[in-house]
């Protein structure tokens, strides 16, 4: 009976009320209940009752209309009202097992949008990003798209879309793709990886995206062809090179990449009603005033022509991107401040 209430259609529940309400009405007005066939007073005792709240302020007075409202009113209502709340009950769990299996449609924007699944990889990635967004004073929707046979992994924390490919316009259309703030792309296959940033990149030239490659030489392929993409290789070997010479070099790379503790390494535009800064100034001033070091910039946001380590004569402008390390994410920065004497 409840199945058959859950898999009820509007139109059914709304043609059954629609009779309920109807024969009600015409039934006690045969029994000549004139309190109760009142229009206003007459749905306000029918919601009532048939919800079994019954306040009791109206009621049957005749001996057929109390007949009629136990053997017909009450019954056929609660029949009526289960069938109401089994059939909401049940739009409300498949949408949230469809949000769970990742079947909806989304509608955002400015997202960040995280192509592949590569399980606990993956999850630290998100664990990450959501450590990340929360030191920001705009906190983007983070979006898994995945092909795999998952269901989402962080339900409530982030959006979820399950797709049967990652470079058809319908299947990404559904998890925003065109209107992605930041796309970031780590397949296990290189060449998914390849052609999904490939895609994205068509679909949203705008966007900051960033693919990861187990085969370094796939970096330059994809440069050559999508130059705003910003490849991240695996640095495994060069990290264990450094840390044979270097002890420590290993824990070090680890603690500016991870926000869980210690310093981090941010990265923050200069903006257009900013001073040009020298380097001598913006050192001293950034550690001064906000206990920060400053590493290097990229000139105009071009991460290919970055400087580190820039001599004390430099000068940054607006537009350039400032890297520096600090315990967290510093969002009040007084730019006439770090040029000052």
């Amino acid at each position: 009976m409840l199945q058959y209430f859950a898999e009820s259609r509007w139109y059914t529940i709304l043609g059954a009320t629609g009779f309920y309400a109807i024969s009600s009405y015409w039934l006690l007005y045969a029994a000549n209940e004139q309190a109760l066939v009142n229009q206003v007073d007459f749905i306000y005792w029918l919601a009532v009752t048939a919800s079994t709240v019954g306040y009791g302020d109206l009621s049957p007075q005749t001996s057929a209309g109390k007949l009629i409202v136990a053997l017909y009113v009450i019954p056929l209502g609660l029949s009526i009202f289960a069938m109401v709340i089994g059939r909401i009950a049940a739009w409300v769990s498949e949408q949230w097992k469809r949000g769970l299996m990742g079947m909806t449609d989304l509608q955002l924007n400015n997202h960040i949008l995280v192509i592949g699944w590569n399980e606990q990889r993956t999850l630290l990635l998100l664990d990450l990003l959501l450590q990340e967004r929360e030191a920001m004073t705009v906190r983007p929707d983070i979006v898994l798209c995945v092909k795999a046979d998952i269901s989402n992994p962080l339900p409530g924390i982030i959006e979820f879309v399950k797709v049967d490919s990652f470079n058809k316009d319908e299947d990404m259309d559904r998890a925003c793709v065109s209107t992605a703030q930041t796309i970031l792309v780590d397949n296990p296959q290189d060449d998914v990886t390849m052609t999904t940033a490939l895609y994205c990149s068509k679909r949203n030239p705008n966007a900051h995206q960033v693919a990861y490659f187990n085969d370094d030489s796939l970096v330059a392929l994809l440069q050559d062809h999508c130059p705003k993409v910003e490849c991240t290789p695996s640095v495994a070997v060069e990290m264990l090179a450094k840390a044979a010479f270097d002890p420590g070099s290993s824990a070090l790379h680890h603690d500016l990449l991870s926000v869980d503790e210690g310093q981090a390494q941010f990265s923050v535009k200069v903006p257009l009603d900013s001073p040009d800064i020298s380097v001598a100034k913006l050192f001293l001033n950034l550690k001064k005033r906000h206990d920060a070091i400053f590493i290097g910039y990229a000139p105009k946001g071009h991460v290919k022509e970055m400087v580190v380590n820039p001599p004390l004569e430099a000068t940054l402008h607006p537009s350039d991107t400032l890297f520096y390390i600090a315990k967290r994410r510093i969002n009040d920065i007084n730019w006439q401040s770090l040029n000052a004497d």
